[in-house]
């Protein structure tokens, strides 16, 4: 809608991934050596917490794009929510292993080979399993079972869970201590600071071709990092919204107050989504 408008070329804030709109601030690229470091050191396990949309599967893309496949094997699993053999069956069908018995025990020890064979000709395996706080107790037990999976010298898959900060409360459990134990590297990934939010919207907007001057003031700026706290997913929407305000209104320039008319159209959306929510949750 205000594509042409602004001289672009195409929507700068979309929420869904795209890799060429990847910009990875001071945070983020700290989280990427934490797990690198973790990977290459065969550390096992390692964690990575962070907020909702503060861009940990755009981190988790990252490393696995700097894996190459001469020296990594490498699975992602977006969906948690699981039984321990669906999980089981999961893994080894991302890593090209047949999966036609559905015996777990079978299905370890078919993992077990993979792994050995992978061992011996050099390889990393590397299973990364995004959204972790939504594992329940009996798949994370199944998930330390594959982390025994080693040699003499040393572990045969190294393991990134990604989640929200509940997972790290979760780790913390009584029954989870055998799990946590096995943790090495753990990483808490932090929000975005103002330099980087502002190089990161500019990034957005480049990307999708605007050339020359800004579109965003700098008053606008600090009005949408206060907003958003850094958060990728929460600047992104901002922005958006800051600009259709900004088209509807014939501003070609988007000042602090066109940014706070935007946010308020978020504020107001989600005000009416809860109170919806509420309204189909009281009984009849």
């Amino acid at each position: 809608m205000y594509l042409d408008f602004y001289a672009l070329q195409e929507k700068p804030f979309n929420l869904t991934p795209d890799p060429r709109f990847v910009f990875l601030s001071k945070k983020h690229k700290e989280t990427f050596a934490h797990l690198l470091f973790g990977v290459n050191s065969r550390a096992g396990f390692i964690v990575l917490t962070g907020e909702v949309g503060s861009g940990k599967t755009t981190v988790l893309r990252a490393l696995l794009s700097q894996l190459d496949a001469d020296h990594y094997r490498t699975a992602l699993i977006f969906n948690p929510c699981l039984s321990p053999t669906e999980l089981q069956q999961t893994i080894n069908r991302e890593f090209g292993i047949p999966t036609d018995n559905s015996h777990r025990s079978s299905l370890l020890d078919a993992l077990n080979l993979f792994l050995l064979q992978q061992n011996a000709e050099g390889r990393t395996v590397v299973l990364v399993i995004d959204e972790a706080q939504a594992l329940e107790a009996p798949v994370l037990e199944q998930i330390r079972l594959i982390s025994n999976l080693e040699t003499d010298r040393e572990k045969l898959i190294q393991i990134v869970l990604a989640g929200q900060p509940e997972f790290g409360q979760i780790l913390q459990r009584k029954e989870m201590r055998q799990l946590s134990q096995r943790i090495t590297v753990r990483y808490h990934l932090q929000p975005m600071d103002f330099p980087d939010t502002d190089a990161y919207i500019n990034h957005r907007l480049q990307v999708a071709g605007r050339r020359g001057e800004g579109i965003f003031s700098q008053r606008a700026l600090k009005r949408i990092f206060q907003y958003s706290g850094g958060l990728p997913r929460l600047i992104n929407a901002a922005c958006d919204r800051s600009l259709l305000a900004g088209y509807t209104r014939d501003k070609t320039r988007i000042d602090s107050h066109i940014a706070a008319m935007g946010i308020k159209d978020i504020s107001r959306e989600t005000a009416s989504f809860v109170q919806k929510r509420r309204l189909i949750l009281i009984p009849a």
